[in-house]
């Protein structure tokens, strides 16, 4: 296959998965959605619940997206020096963005800053939004991509704490994020929590705290007890469903951290909705491609 064919096929595959991601749920959001809905008394809980997946079947059925907020679209990539297409992914994820808008079809959410003129192709200055990994010495390349629609993006929130705040600053910067901005987002929520040395690495932290399997602990055992504790704060605030009360705030609690520096703690907070649309795909050097986030995509 020659190169062109190869961004073009590429490209393709891309597009026909953020078209997807914003019209099937990934297993891992669905299954945890059928738990905690199993798992709510309330007759308003259970039939909020049974709307959601009643809006998953018909988005499914109808091939529509299954939220009007389609977000902008963001792509975590961790990709290998040796993979053939290095050079040219930025410009092809661009590229799949707008041939997924015009095909899927996407809601127009690219609005230039300042100029205040929506861009309608999903793309504008700076999106969508690339942020990049480079591993050394492989062959292959792994792409989540997901919708950041307005309404989880508004509790977003970053900040440095004086180191004596600690780690129960941290709980209460979170919980005070929650209270505060929590209702904004359609509960259940997936909350990323990001702790570093400033306010820009524990904001990336945290957004890539939300592409992590629903699930999957942090490896680290400390912060692992703390994603629990953050999980049973939050839950007993009583959100619940589309934030009209219920037992269960949340789908999970999720914590990446860096090491920091000794006088200062970065921390950052973001959410997901209860329709958290990412999408997980491995290339392999010969563009052989495999879809974990969705086992029934047929791309």
């Amino acid at each position: 296959m020659n190169k062109n064919d190869a961004v073009k096929k590429m490209t393709e595959v891309m597009a026909k998965l953020v078209g997807y991601s914003g019209k099937v749920l990934p297993d891992d959001v669905y299954a945890k959605l059928e738990e905690l809905g199993s798992k709510e008394n309330s007759n308003l809980s259970k039939t909020i619940y049974n709307t959601m997946f009643e809006n998953q079947k018909l988005a499914k059925d109808l091939n529509r997206p299954c939220c009007q907020d389609t977000g902008v679209l963001q792509f975590f990539v961790k990709c290998g020096t040796n993979f053939p297409l290095i050079g040219e992914l930025e410009d092809l994820l661009r590229e799949a963005v707008i041939l997924a808008t015009k095909e899927a079809p996407l809601r127009h959410n690219s609005v230039e800053t300042f100029d205040e003129y929506n861009t309608g192709l999903n793309v504008g200055k700076g999106t969508p939004t690339v942020f990049w990994e480079i591993a050394p010495n492989s062959d292959s390349c792994e792409i989540y991509s997901y919708m950041a629609g307005g309404g989880c993006t508004l509790p977003g929130k970053a900040m440095v704490l004086m180191p004596g705040a600690g780690y129960e600053g941290v709980t209460r910067f979170v919980l005070d994020v929650m209270t505060s901005y929590g209702l904004n987002a359609c509960p259940p929520l997936l909350v990323g929590v990001g702790v570093a040395t400033s306010v820009e690495t524990a904001a990336l932290l945290s957004k890539k705290a939300l592409m992590r399997p629903l699930g999957k602990n942090s490896e680290n055992e400390r912060a692992a007890k703390m994603e629990k504790l953050l999980e049973d704060g939050i839950n007993s605030i009583g959100l619940g469903p589309q934030g009209m009360s219920g037992n269960y705030s949340v789908m999970g609690v999720h914590i990446e951290n860096t090491a920091r520096h000794p006088s200062t703690i970065g921390v950052a907070v973001n959410v997901g909705c209860w329709s958290h649309r990412k999408a997980h795909i491995i290339f392999d050097k010969d563009l052989n491609y495999t879809i974990t986030s969705h086992k029934e995509a047929n791309i």
